[in-house]
């Protein structure tokens, strides 16, 4: 084990922030698992296991990233002013907020869901200040650094909702409406900042050279603020008290989630590009495909299930046993290079 590293402290030294990703990308496949489940009934005992799981992999994750900080702290600053490295941070705050989203579908546990989302809605927004904070003041940021990586801050911020609009009536009082601030600013906030950044990856991905083999996979993350937008949307209408007219502006989900099937279609063929022309090698970047495919697909059930219309489920299932392959895969892929220790050179 490890047999690639000169010490067995580089798992620590060099543990990436994007590695709770692969909580992020686990927690989705346990809900669409979910929501499928109609279709393959064995699925709902799956989306239990992935469950629990999931929650034994964020604490096994937890240990090398809390003793980076006390051990390696200046390899851990010097990712947190990295260009590209940094937008990966707020990996570990949104893996708490779909684990949370996990126990409300999944775990029936209340209690434990709000719990991991007001820890995961603190460090979310902390994170979607920081980041950009330290990008802005930067003088080293260019275009060369530039890519789908960046909407990760914006698409914690998205991801905020999704449970926190649900757990709404589980607060009193005060508590309760400044959940409902927190629900509504970040939805808009990450909304907005996911718009602007499209801009400029767009202009990246039109006037400057394709991006690196290794980031080829961050190119499906732009599923994720659509995704879970479509989630977060839905379930802040159904659960806002105030809105009474829901089922009009319920119906405005279908139109960004439009957007999304242009975005599947143009990331299955930016891949494909890829493998065939520029290869794609295993690296951690390979979770990017999970958690905004799965949020995605998650979105493409509840359209379903607002609009009535069959065939978009159908779609959604398709895009869930895609889901599902590339989740085993990259498992699979990531468990042989971690016990090899490639995963953790640098």
């Amino acid at each position: 084990m490890f047999k690639k590293l000169r010490c067995r402290c580089e798992v620590v030294k060099n543990f990436s922030p994007s590695w709770f990703a692969s909580v992020m990308g686990t927690g989705i496949v346990a809900i669409t698992s979910r929501f499928y489940s109609t279709y393959i009934p064995f699925l709902k005992g799956f989306s239990v296991f992935l469950l629990y799981f999931n929650i034994l992999l964020f604490f096994i994750l937890l240990v090398p990233w809390i003793l980076r900080w006390f051990m390696f702290r200046k390899h851990a600053l010097v990712d947190l002013e990295h260009p590209v490295l940094s937008n990966f941070y707020p990996t570990i705050s949104i893996a708490l907020l779909v684990l949370s989203s996990d126990f409300i579908l999944i775990g029936k546990n209340i209690s434990m869901a709000r719990t991991l989302w007001i820890v995961g809605a603190i460090f979310t927004i902390f994170f979607s200040i920081l980041v950009p904070f330290i990008m802005f003041k930067s003088e080293s940021v260019k275009i060369d650094h530039i890519n789908p990586g960046w909407f990760i801050p914006p698409v914690g911020l998205i991801v905020i909702p999704i449970a926190g609009s649900i757990l709404i009536n589980s607060f009193q009082g005060v508590a309760r409406e400044l959940v409902i601030f927190i629900n509504y600013f970040s939805f808009g906030s990450g909304f907005f900042i996911y718009v602007a950044l499209l801009a400029v990856c767009m202009y990246r991905f039109i006037l400057h050279h394709p991006l690196p083999n290794v980031l080829a996979p961050t190119i499906w993350i732009n599923l994720g603020p659509i995704g879970a937008g479509t989630l977060a949307f839905v379930n802040l209408i159904k659960n806002s008290p105030f809105i009474q007219n829901k089922a009009t502006i319920l119906s405005l989900s279908t139109i960004f989630w439009g957007f999304g099937i242009w975005w599947v279609l143009m990331a299955i063929t930016m891949t494909i590009y890829y493998i065939r022309k520029v290869k794609l090698p295993y690296a951690l970047t390979w979770w990017a495909f999970i958690f905004p495919l799965g949020a995605y697909t998650g979105a493409t059930h509840v359209v379903s299930m607002l609009t009535g219309i069959k065939i978009i489920d159908h779609v959604g299932f398709t895009l869930y046993l895609l889901l599902l392959f590339i989740w085993i895969v990259t498992l699979i892929t990531t468990a042989i290079k971690t016990y090899e220790g490639t995963t953790f050179l640098r």
